[in-house]
């Protein structure tokens, strides 16, 4: 996986771990497997519990917020070139995390993988627990299982409470007569739903809105030079340097030294990152049941 952008965006567009081994070849993990943990499944290939189901989802909707943009929705690697998670044997052999923990917390800067110990360690188990729980359901080699979620445990929630939690925090930046008319008609799966609008947009199924659909996604950066400042669309971004797509659509490369030269990064998606850490169960279940209400 390659790091695209500088710590101050790396939730839009790099996340979870970069390891690219390849799968061994097997079936999956045999049907009717036991039942073990709070609640979770039992993977007969790598002989583990798969996790609670709540932590399973909320590492879900991590994922898709701080993860698909290197690592793709079905997780077989992104547009910012990071690799098909579903081939790695790490994340196939980790039993409990810890495969899995450590790169999170650490990183991995030789291949451009950036540390997430700012998460908590919460957040960061739950993302473990989501990865594991797909490589103990995978069918066959390279195929995307799902991770179920009854729909009955999704719309629970307040529609009042929701809306009055969307009036306050979300009503400055969206819509119910613009961008999200009609959003439950448009997307009626309740889990895709709850996904979509927590990932900002971006639910990785039918329905959600395409990758490309909104320049609310775009991460944009202002280079300040002695002969003036370069305004462009983030192409590729590290410690050591930057890539611009200009308006013309000419790439501009620069390379950095510290705080050389000045860097300022745009990130739409910013504020979606910083909800996110906040939510608690109850208001995203009440925000999705007010969602659901808008046909």
């Amino acid at each position: 996986m390659h790091k695209r952008v500088s710590r101050a965006a790396v939730g839009v567009v790099c996340a979870a771990m970069a390891v690219a081994v390849c799968l061994t070849a097997q079936d999956g993990p045999a049907p009717g497997g036991r039942r073990g943990g709070r609640g979770g499944g039992f993977n007969a290939v790598a002989g583990r519990t798969t996790g609670d189901p709540a932590e399973i989802a909320r590492g879900k909707t991590l994922y898709g917020v701080q993860c698909t943009g290197c690592h793709g929705a079905d997780l077989r690697g992104g547009d910012m070139g990071g690799p098909n998670l579903l081939r790695s044997q790490l994340i196939l052999s980790d039993v409990n995390g810890e495969n899995i923990l450590p790169i999170l917390q650490n990183g991995r800067p030789a291949q451009g993988m950036p540390s997430f110990a700012s998460n908590s360690e919460s957040d960061r188990k739950a993302i473990a627990a989501y990865l594991r729980s797909i490589a103990a359901s995978i069918g066959r080699q390279g195929m995307p299982p799902e991770v179920g979620v009854p729909a009955g445990s999704i719309l629970v929630g307040d529609a009042k409470a929701g809306q009055a939690y969307f009036d306050s925090k979300c009503a400055a930046c969206h819509s119910i007569s613009g961008d999200l008319k009609g959003i439950a008609t448009r997307i009626n799966d309740p889990k895709v739903l709850q996904d979509t609008w927590v990932g900002g947009g971006r639910g990785g199924r039918r329905g959600a809105e395409p990758e490309a659909a909104s320049p609310r996604r775009t991460v944009t950066a202002t280079v300040t030079l002695p002969s003036g400042q370069v305004n462009g669309k983030v192409i590729q971004a590290d410690d050591f340097s930057i890539s611009l797509e200009l308006e013309d659509g000419t790439i501009r490369s620069f390379r950095r030294d510290g705080a050389e030269p000045k860097v300022d990064l745009h990130d739409p998606m910013q504020v979606h990152r910083e909800l996110l850490t906040g939510y608690t169960d109850k208001q995203m279940h009440d925000v999705t049941a007010y969602l659901a209400t808008l046909k």
